[in-house]
């Protein structure tokens, strides 16, 4: 008799299923009132940095469900339903949740966080300055920050450094600068990514020696080191940053963290409890 098996997306546990649907919904909504009606539902939903006039506290939630791309929300629900249905058949969905939830909190704390320290120097760096405007200070001011500055933005260091009495040069200067930290801060933060690699981290541990079947190299590897893989890859993202990438390690880096310390406190109680009331 032929065996059988279950479909990848077939009996979702209720929680994961209830993820992928609020995931695609926000997902459409987004593309349809933000590209078509011209309404930015980022700036309500996606997570921005502390500093940002658009940042809301419910946004380290709402920012879980947006995304950038058809790509971005695939590959964050297809590991989500890979990894996250075997965690919630074993832990039951109000635990799963909370994982979920508090995995994806802690990484939208840490990327803010960073990005906070982050935009603490350049808000420095700008007001001295704005307090004692020089073209040697913009020049380095725009070169620090800016990988790639617009022509325009070049022909402005060029004409301040060649005449830097010149009091509409100056206003000018001081007005992109101060327009380039607006900028910095108002870069959003979106994506599952952050719980979906605390889930993923869950998974290496509850199940180390599971074997893994890679795509590209197509090779098995057990769980646990695919996991350890993955968190050296984004540990190096950090330590040698590309301005190009557009990925939030330290989200990742900080869902990881975050579910690494709840499993711990899970366990502990277990040792001292021998259950756990959630």
């Amino acid at each position: 008799m032929q065996g059988y098996r279950t479909p990848l997306f077939g009996n979702l546990p209720p929680v994961i299923k209830n993820l992928l649907i609020a995931n695609i919904v926000v997902f459409l909504a987004d593309q349809l009132i933000s590209r078509k009606m011209g309404f930015e539902l980022g700036n309500w939903l996606a997570l921005h940095n502390f500093q940002s006039d658009y940042f809301s506290p419910i946004q380290i939630v709402t920012y879980m469900f947006m995304h950038g791309n058809v790509a971005h929300i695939f590959f964050n629900m297809f590991a989500l339903v890979m990894f996250g249905r075997v965690l919630e058949q074993v832990w039951g969905g109000k635990r799963f949740l909370i994982f979920y939830l508090v995995t994806g909190i802690g990484a939208a704390l840490c990327q803010n966080v960073v990005g906070y320290i982050t935009l603490a120097g350049f808000h420095d760096e700008i007001a001295a300055f704005i307090s004692a405007p020089d073209p040697e200070l913009f020049t380095r001011l725009i070169r620090s920050n800016l990988d790639h500055p617009a022509k325009w933005v070049n022909d402005l260091i060029n004409e301040y450094t060649a005449s830097p009495d010149n009091a509409q040069l100056r206003g000018l200067a001081v007005q992109t600068a101060t327009k380039l930290f607006s900028e910095f801060a108002n870069v959003p933060t979106v994506g599952a990514s952050g719980a979906v690699f605390g889930v993923l981290l869950a998974f290496g541990m509850m199940f180390p020696n599971v074997q893994l079947m890679l795509i590209f190299p197509p090779i098995p590897i057990k769980a646990k080191w695919f996991v350890l893989g993955y968190g050296l890859i984004e540990l190096m993202a950090v330590i040698v940053p590309n301005a190009n990438d557009n990925v939030a390690h330290f989200a990742h880096l900080g869902g990881m963290l975050f579910g690494f310390l709840l499993i711990r406190y899970w366990n502990k109680r277990i040792d001292t409890n021998g259950d756990i009331f959630i």
